[in-house]
């Protein structure tokens, strides 16, 4: 069983700063990419930030400049810090981790987490 946990998020004022972390737990072997979406009412899911377990990272354009993904392989967590926030960023933030389990030995399987809310308003 592997359990992705988000926490952080919130409310802030445009302009401001948020960070959101993301812990995966259970019987886990490795954890591999890890990354962030959003959704929000009315629009697509989109890609916020992606991170190898390398540290290779990739951002969606909207939030280039502007967000920060990191990550600490010791405690299989990773980071999202956001900054510069704006009304249009108001989402449901995702983690998602590709994971291999003892149960699942050789596969990488991808996990979500139940999402936490992030809203910018004045």
């Amino acid at each position: 069983q592997v359990h992705l946990v988000e926490s952080g998020g919130g409310l802030a004022q445009p302009g401001g700063s948020l960070n959101i972390s993301c812990v995966a737990s259970g019987s886990i072997v490795g954890v591999y990419p890890m990354g962030w979406d959003r959704e929000s009412p009315g629009k697509q899911r989109e890609l916020v930030a992606t991170i190898t377990g390398s540290g290779v990272t990739n951002y969606g354009d909207s939030v280039k400049g502007r967000f920060t993904i990191s990550r600490d392989n010791t405690k299989n967590t990773a980071y999202l810090q956001m900054n510069n926030l704006k009304p249009e960023d108001t989402a449901v933030y995702t983690c998602h981790a590709g994971i291999m389990t003892h149960q699942d030995m050789g596969n990488i399987r991808i996990y979500r987490g139940q999402g936490t809310q992030v809203t910018v308003s004045v």
